[in-house]
């Protein structure tokens, strides 16, 4: 069997034909709705599950911790995801200025309530408690929802099943904020519908699960190999802490490690969660797909982190391309960096502001939004670099890169270094703007 026959195996029409072979009757048994079915009740579980463990991790709050309060944050955000889905259902029946501006409302009423509890005192009684689990939890479903809001208003939700939609809702297959898969319209523009599609799908799903664990070794080989007090490479972290006093070469090696490092943790987790959708049925596509081969910017950005892309693109890109489409309509430069802007800038830090849910449920927006201060800069050398690699691809109208091993080398090589650099602002880490600026001059002598 040759390596590519061997790599590509979930397309092979004869490995697909044994799989239908041995599994033919369990193909037959798991038919669309049984698989949604069985989604849908893992869904209510992890609904039961992650605000129970939530709370668990907040004790500190004045959030709901007895099993009556508990059952009533579940019920209560059960609750709202069906407001939601009622929503989308009747998008038509809407006020006009919600059906203008859905994604917008939604995200206002979400603020009302945090001003709600910023203006009550913790003791306020059971229903601060309440509201208050409310708000560190819908984070975590507010781009849910918003892509259930999407469906409703292109009239897509009102042919769905509440149930249903608690897939994508509660994902039971995991993820973080960012929604893997989207929604539920594009869970099922990519669901099998035939033995053969399921088969072709589940082994597809078997690959990515394979990939997952072979990454997720290579972090570990990393770890053992590159990293560690008795190696040669510290941390990126660990470096940037230093300043300017960090050491030359091994500032380097760490920033295209680090990089390395990313690729394989984002590829790891992702493999595992679209892997299981694909046992599923659902083909969907991966989060990571090969993004230390891309030859610009712009496409590492959309192989590195697949889903946040499209969460950006959806709820910010296109939006902003689309507003701005007669008011810019003679400067398309301008309305194309607006969008990017828009999307890799001020919807970057907007999604990783309600990431610190804790923080601003209680107020602290300007501690969080400081906190954010180096993830500032990095998004805005990002929309620059994003925007940059658009317009170079457009210069090009649609002619081929420079052909060559050489030529393509080199440009892989200054996506890696683009990447990296830019990194030093993005990398966990207490160390402050300026000793990250140190850091970044010294990589050049300059400090």
């Amino acid at each position: 069997m040759s390596i590519n026959r061997l790599t590509q195996f979930h397309e092979d029409p004869v490995i697909i034909a044994w799989w239908q072979a041995r599994l033919g009757t369990a193909l037959t048994w798991c038919t669309p709705g049984r698989r949604r079915t069985a989604l849908a009740i893992a869904a209510v579980v992890a609904g039961v599950i992650r605000p129970v463990r939530e709370m668990g991790r907040a004790d500190d709050l004045p959030v709901p911790s007895d099993w009556l309060g508990l059952a009533s944050l579940v019920l209560a955000l059960f609750a709202i995801l069906w407001l939601v889905y009622q929503a989308a259902a009747h998008f038509r029946s809407l006020p006009a200025s919600v059906r203008r501006h859905p994604q917008i409302s939604l995200h206002l009423l979400y603020w009302g309530g945090l001003a709600l509890l910023w203006l009550t005192v913790p003791t306020a009684g059971a229903w601060r408690e309440l509201l208050l689990g409310i708000a560190i939890i819908f984070p975590y479903l507010i781009w849910r929802c918003g892509y259930l809001l999407l469906s409703g208003q292109y009239g897509r939700a009102a042919s769905t099943r509440f149930v249903d939609q608690l897939i994508p809702l509660w994902p039971a297959f995991g993820g973080s904020n960012t929604p893997y898969g989207k929604g539920l319209d594009y869970l099922s523009k990519c669901e099998a519908r035939s033995d053969e599609e399921l088969a072709r799908s589940q082994l597809a799903g078997i690959k990515l699960v394979i990939l997952g664990l072979l990454w997720d070794a290579a972090m570990t080989l990393m770890e053992r190999t590159f990293y560690g007090p008795e190696n040669a490479i510290p941390r990126l972290d660990q470096l940037v802490a230093q300043g300017g006093q960090a050491p030359f070469l091994a500032s380097w090696a760490s920033l295209y490690c680090e990089l390395v490092w990313q690729v394989l943790r984002h590829a790891a987790h992702g493999h595992m969660i679209i892997g299981t959708l694909r046992l599923f049925g659902f083909n969907v596509f991966r989060n990571t797909y090969k993004p230390l081969l891309s030859e610009s910017i712009l496409e590492f950005w959309n192989r590195y982190y697949y889903y946040f892309k499209e969460l950006m693109a959806n709820f910010f890109f296109l939006p902003t391309f689309t507003q701005l489409g007669t008011r810019l309509r003679n400067w398309p430069r301008l309305r194309l960096l607006a969008a990017v802007f828009a999307a890799a800038f001020v919807g970057n830090m907007y999604y990783h502001l309600l990431n610190m849910e804790t923080l601003v449920a209680q107020g602290y927006v300007f501690e969080a939004v400081y906190t954010l201060r180096s993830r500032f800069f990095y998004c805005f050398l990002l929309a620059i670099g994003i925007y940059v690699s658009m317009r170079r691809q457009q210069s090009r109208g649609g002619k081929p890169l420079a052909a060559g091993h050489l030529a393509r080398i080199g440009r892989i090589f200054g996506v890696w270094t683009f990447f990296a650099l830019i990194f030093i602002w993005n990398v966990r880490s207490s160390t402050p703007f300026l000793a990250r600026v140190e850091f970044f001059l010294s990589l050049f002598g300059f400090a």
